[in-house]
C-alpha cells in the first residue's frame, strides 16, 4: 500500500525564535542524564542485587512483579504532573517546581529503600517495604520527568527537534553508562549503601545544573480553576481525529514492551544463559550494558539529526528492524565475546530508534499549548509496558523450571539457575515487538 499524496502537515505556526546553540541543547537534556543515571544503576544492578538477596529462590518472578508495581507509578504520575505544570504560573516557570518537588521525593524514597535492604528483617517484610518504598521512586522521579518532558516542546523550534531529540538521546545514554559502570564494576564488591549514596549525589547534583540553566519565561496567572473532570475527558486522544498520534504511540508501544521484557533480567541472563560466575558477573554485566549504549548514544545523535533531513520514518524502518533481527541472537551467543558483539549491533538499531522516537512524539502532538498532557499521554506508551512485561518475562523465564544450586556463603539457602529455554520464548516475543514497531509506523501519513 502506498502512501497518500498530500499527508497531513504538523507544521504549526509558531513565534519565531533563535536558532539554538549545542549548549541550549545540553541545557534542555542535561536532567535526561541524571535520571538515567538513576534507572541505569538502579534497574540494571541495584535492584537484581537486592532482590536476589531477598529472595534467591524465585529471583526472576520476584523482580518482575517488584519492577512491574513499581511502574505503575510511572504509568499515572506523569499525567498529573504533566497537565499541571502545562498551567503553573509559578515565577520558577511551568515546569521547574515540578522538578524540584519530584527529585526532593525520588531523593527522600532512595535514602529509605537503602536503609531497609540493610536492616534484619523477615524477608516478606523487607519485600513489601521496599516494594512501596520503590514506588514512592517511581512517584517523586516521574512527578519530575512529567513536567520536564515540555520543556522541549516549550522551548526548542519544531526545525531543530531531530537536533533536541539526538541530545536527549545521547545524554540518555551516558547517564544510562555512566550509572552501570560506577555502581557496577567501580563500586563492585562495596557495601550497598555506597551505590544508594552515588545515585542519590548525581541525581541532586545534575538536577541542579538543570533547575539553574533551564530559564523558562512564566506564564500569566490562571484566573479559570482546574477541570479535573474535563481533564481526564480530554486524555482520550481520538484515533479517528488524529491516528498518527495513535500509530506512533501504539508503535512506541511495542518497541518498548520488548525492551522492557528483558532489560530487568540483564544480570539473570548473563548468569544463566552465558554462563558468567555470580562473583564476576557485576564486573561483566556493565561492559555488555556499556557497549549497548555506547553504541547507541552514537547512533542516538546520528539518528536524530538524520531524520531532520530524510524523515524519521526511515531511520524508524531500518532501526526497528536490525533490532528485530539482531535479538534473536542473544540467545544464539554462548560466551561473552559473542553476547557483546551482538550487543553492539543491537545497540546500533536502538539508539537510533530511541532518538527519532521523541522526535516523532513531538511532531504530531494534538495540542503543541498542552504539550505537557498530550506527551505524559504519549509517555504511557513507555511506562505502561513496564507494568505488565515484566511479570511475563519473570514467568517465561521460570516457565521451563530452575536447577537449584546448594547453599554457600553468599546465599545460606541456596540459590537457582535458570534453563535457556525461559529466555528463548523472552527473546522471540522481544523480536516480534520490534518486528510490528516497524511495520505498522507506515500507518502514520503526516510526517516524512
Amino acid at each position: 500500500m502506498s502512501e497518500p499524496d498530500s499527508p497531513v502537515s504538523y507544521q504549526r505556526a509558531e513565534p519565531a525564535r533563535p536558532r539554538l546553540s549545542n549548549w541550549h541543547h545540553l541545557a534542555y537534556a542535561s536532567y535526561w542524564f541524571a535520571t538515567n543515571f538513576h534507572w541505569g544503576a538502579l534497574l540494571f544492578l541495584v535492584i537484581p542485587d537486592d532482590i536476589e538477596r531477598i529472595s534467591p529462590l524465585n529471583r526472576a518472578e520476584v523482580l518482575g512483579w517488584v519492577t512491574g508495581l513499581g511502574s505503575l507509578a510511572a504509568l499515572l504520575v506523569p499525567l498529573i504532573s504533566g497537565a499541571l505544570s502545562d498551567r503553573c504560573s509559578h515565577p520558577w516557570g511551568r515546569r521547574r517546581p515540578f522538578i524540584a518537588v519530584g527529585v526532593l521525593i525520588n531523593l527522600l524514597a532512595l535514602a529509605a529503600m537503602g536503609a531497609i535492604v540493610e536492616q534484619s528483617l523477615p524477608r516478606v517484610t523487607t519485600l513489601i517495604l521496599y516494594t512501596i518504598v520503590f514506588l514512592f521512586v517511581q512517584t517523586g522521579n516521574n512527578i519530575a520527568s512529567g513536567a520536564y518532558m515540555g520543556v522541549i516542546p516549550d522551548m526548542v523550534p519544531i526545525t531543530e527537534r531531530g537536533k533536541a531529540s539526538g541530545f536527549m538521546a545521547l545524554l540518555s545514554q551516558l547517564g544510562t553508562i555512566s550509572g552501570i559502570v560506577i555502581c557496577g564494576a567501580v563500586l563492585d564488591g562495596q557495601p550497598n549503601y555506597l551505590k544508594y549514596a552515588t545515585v542519590l549525589g548525581v541525581l541532586l547534583f545534575v538536577s541542579i545544573i538543570t533547575l539553574v540553566f533551564v530559564k523558562e519565561t512564566p506564564i500569566p496567572k490562571q484566573t479559570v480553576s482546574f477541570n479535573w473532570r474535563a481533564y481526564l475527558k480530554s486524555l482520550w486522544i481520538d484515533p479517528k481525529k488524529y491516528p498518527d498520534f495513535a500509530w506512533v504511540w501504539i508503535t512506541r508501544f511495542l518497541v518498548m514492551m520488548g525492551f522492557y521484557a528483558i532489560m530487568p533480567f540483564i544480570k539473570y541472563y548473563l548468569v544463566d544463559v552465558i554462563k558468567v560466575p555470580r562473583d564476576e558477573v557485576n564486573k561483566v554485566a556493565p561492559v555488555l550494558i556499556f557497549v549497548i549504549l555506547l553504541v547507541a548514544a552514537i547512533s542516538g545523535v546520528l539518528g536524530g539529526t538524520l531524520s531532520d533531513k530524510i524523515g524519521r520514518k526511515k531511520v524508524v524502518y531500518l532501526a526497528n528492524s536490525l533490532i528485530a533481527v539482531i535479538s534473536l541472537g542473544f540467545v544464539m551467543a554462548t560466551s561473552v565475546p559473542q553476547a557483546l558483539i551482538v550487543g553492539a549491533i543491537f545497540g546500533f538499531g536502538y539508539g537510533a530508534y530511541i532518538s527519532v522516537d521523541y522526535a516523532l512524539g513531538t511532531d504530531v502532538l494534538p495540542n503543541q499549548e498542552e504539550a505537557g498532557k498530550d506527551m505524559a499521554v504519549w509517555h504511557i506508551a513507555m511506562t505502561l509496558p513496564q507494568s505488565f512485561m515484566g511479570p511475563i518475562a519473570g514467568y517465561l523465564i521460570a516457565l521451563p523450571g530452575a536447577t537449584k544450586l546448594p547453599p554457600s556463603k553468599a546465599f545460606p539457602d541456596g540459590n537457582i539457575m535458570y534453563t535457556q529455554g525461559g529466555y528463548v520464548m523472552v527473546f522471540v516475543m522481544c523480536s516480534i515487538c520490534f518486528a510490528l514497531g516497524a511495520v505498522l509506523l507506515r500507518n502514520v501519513k503526516g510526517v516524512r
